[in-house]
C-alpha cells in the first residue's frame, strides 16, 4: 500500500506542475508572428529591360498631367525619388547637374521624377530647396510605382523612343549613374 500511496502522491504532483504550467502558458501573450522578410531588390522589382515600358500619368507640380504615352519618340528618363530618401536626395544635384543640364534642351529627351508616396505639400519646399527645373510627377498613392516595382527607391528608367525599357537600376551609386549617362547618350545618337 505505501507505493501505492507513493505513486499516488508522485502522479498529482505532477499533474499539479502539469497544471500550473498550462496555466502559466495560456496569461503569457502568443508569440508575435514572424515579420515576412523584405523582398530582395530583384524580387520587387516588377519590370525587365526589353519591355514595353508599363504606361502611367501622373500629375506634376505645375498643375498638368505627366502622361508616358504622349513621349513615345522620346528618349525618357523616369526617376523615382521620395523627399525622406538619404540616397534620392544624394542622387539629385547628379540629376540636376550630370544629366538635366547636359540634355535638358534636347528636343528628343523627356525627364520626370516621380515622388513615390507623397503629396504637393511634401514635394514643393523640395523642389524649391533644390532648384530643381524638369518635370515634377506626384504619385501619392503608389498605383504608378507599382506598375514599375515593390519597394526600394531611387529608381531609374530609361525609356527609348520605341517605348521599351532599355536601362533599369534601383539606388545611387556612380558606376549605376555613368551606365545610365552611357545609356541616355546611345539612345539619343541612335537618330
Amino acid at each position: 500500500m505505501p507505493k501505492l500511496r507513493n505513486f499516488l502522491l508522485r502522479a498529482t504532483a505532477a499533474a499539479t506542475i502539469l497544471a500550473a504550467t498550462v496555466a502559466v502558458a495560456a496569461d503569457e501573450p502568443a508569440a508575435a508572428p514572424a515579420k515576412p522578410a523584405e523582398p530582395t531588390v530583384e524580387e520587387s522589382t516588377l519590370t525587365k529591360t526589353g519591355q514595353p515600358a508599363p504606361l502611367f500619368t501622373v500629375p506634376t507640380l505645375g498643375g498638368t498631367d505627366f502622361v508616358l504615352a504622349d513621349h513615345k519618340g522620346q528618349v525618357v528618363l523616369v526617376n523615382w525619388f521620395a523627399t525622406w530618401c538619404g540616397p534620392c536626395k544624394a542622387e539629385m544635384p547628379a540629376l540636376k547637374g550630370r544629366v538635366w543640364e547636359k540634355f535638358g534642351t534636347n528636343p528628343a529627351f523627356a525627364m520626370v521624377s516621380v515622388s513615390r508616396g507623397e503629396d504637393a505639400a511634401k514635394v514643393g519646399p523640395f523642389v524649391k530647396e533644390r532648384g530643381l527645373q524638369w518635370t515634377i510627377g506626384l504619385d501619392a498613392g503608389k498605383a504608378a510605382y507599382g506598375l514599375y516595382a515593390a519597394a526600394y527607391i531611387p529608381r531609374n528608367y530609361v525609356i527609348g523612343r520605341d517605348g521599351r525599357i532599355v536601362y533599369q537600376s534601383e539606388g545611387f551609386t556612380e558606376e549605376e549613374f555613368a551606365a545610365m549617362i552611357a545609356v541616355i547618350e546611345k539612345e539619343l545618337a541612335a537618330r
